[in-house]
């Protein structure tokens, strides 16, 4: 693992692999992001680009910064790890708190622009596809969603791309987590409503939509439900949290959610724990497969995820381990049995 640290403002890329020919990786922007957390979802891209069969090491920019000063330190950001970007080094795109729009001057103007920097119904397809992996992948595992239920933490763009394709097929959403607290609904919660409401009330939706109310985020845990989708930050199923859980699948749309000592608690409890880097891998197969349209997007994400989650979930050890062993097989190719990670991307 390489971390270069930037010099005009507080950031920094962590690279997986030290001397990889290409790695990339979304940059991440928040007050209190580490360099430990940028580590961790570094190794995360290693391994999803080893599931969907890129010679790529992981990596992950991160930039510190309050709110209010997002456009001059992304600005900053790009004018100097425009040097790596152009050299072919590192490719970066958006991750927690950027958007498309942030990397523009790193993208080559001269050519269309990507189906990727589009968007649906105003929210960038980045995470509308994201969204529907999740679901595309849980599905494949499990099995018809029709009359299953849903807890979701976040309700982000990528969180409420996972509860719009959700109800879509048949399922209910009944509880949904943000920074403001939990709320639950065993009849189902409006996803629709609540997407409008995000729009004027933000992480405070849940405060508005209706439902039993908690303003502990953590209270999701304790959720009746039968898909948990991890959706905010890494190392979030402890093995506390693991004992906590009623919810008999995990498909997360966050990277890098499990706690390693927590995987065995979930084996124990006969928790079916699915794998983040192919759970949440619609947005860089649509990077990396550059299709036409947006149908043809669709049609490229869901064939690619229910294939790898198809061929994991056969692994008599799990789905998670058989996301890895299809990883570290295409890894082993390019880099060689002494150019391996040290081990998949655990909190």
């Amino acid at each position: 693992m390489r971390i270069e640290s930037l010099k005009t403002l507080n950031a920094l890329i962590a690279f997986d692999f030290d001397n990889a020919r290409y790695s990339g990786g979304g940059t991440r922007y928040a007050s209190d992001v580490t360099k430990h957390e940028a580590s961790l979802l570094a190794r995360a891209m290693t391994y999803k680009f080893g599931a969907i069969g890129l010679p790529a090491g992981g990596a992950k920019g991160v930039v510190r910064g309050k709110p209010a000063e997002r456009n001059e330190l992304m600005r900053r950001y790009c004018e100097e790890i425009r040097q790596l970007v152009e050299s072919g080094q590192f490719g970066t795109g958006p991750d927690l708190g950027t958007c498309e729009a942030d990397f523009a001057p790193l993208r080559d103007q001269s050519q269309p622009p990507s189906v990727m920097a589009g968007n649906i119904g105003g929210v960038p397809i980045e995470d509308v596809i994201t969204g529907f992996g999740v679901v595309i992948a849980v599905e494949t595992a499990r099995g018809s969603l029709e009359d299953s239920t849903f807890a979701i933490e976040g309700f982000g763009k990528v969180g409420g791309g996972v509860a719009r394709e959700a109800v879509r097929r048949g399922a209910r959403v009944v509880a949904v987590s943000t920074l403001e607290g939990c709320v639950f609904d065993p009849s189902g919660l409006d996803v629709e409503l609540m997407l409008g409401l995000r729009r004027e009330h933000g992480d405070a939706v849940v405060r508005h939509v209706g439902g039993d109310f908690s303003s502990s985020p953590a209270s999701l845990w304790d959720a009746q439900a039968d898909i948990l989708v991890p959706g905010a930050r890494t190392g979030v199923i402890t093995p506390k949290v693991a004992e906590r859980l009623r919810i008999p699948w995990i498909a997360p749309a966050a990277n890098a959610p499990y706690v390693r000592e927590a995987l065995e608690v979930l084996r124990q409890r006969r928790i079916r724990y699915l794998p983040d880097f192919v759970c949440n891998a619609g947005a860089t197969i649509g990077y990396t497969s550059r299709p036409g349209d947006s149908g043809e997007l669709f049609r490229v994400v869901e064939d690619k995820i229910s294939s790898l989650m198809g061929e994991a979930s056969a692994d008599p050890r799990g789905p998670f381990e058989g996301a890895c062993a299809i990883a570290e097989r295409y890894i082993e190719t390019w880099r060689g049995p002494e150019g391996m990670p040290e081990g998949p991307p655990l909190a």
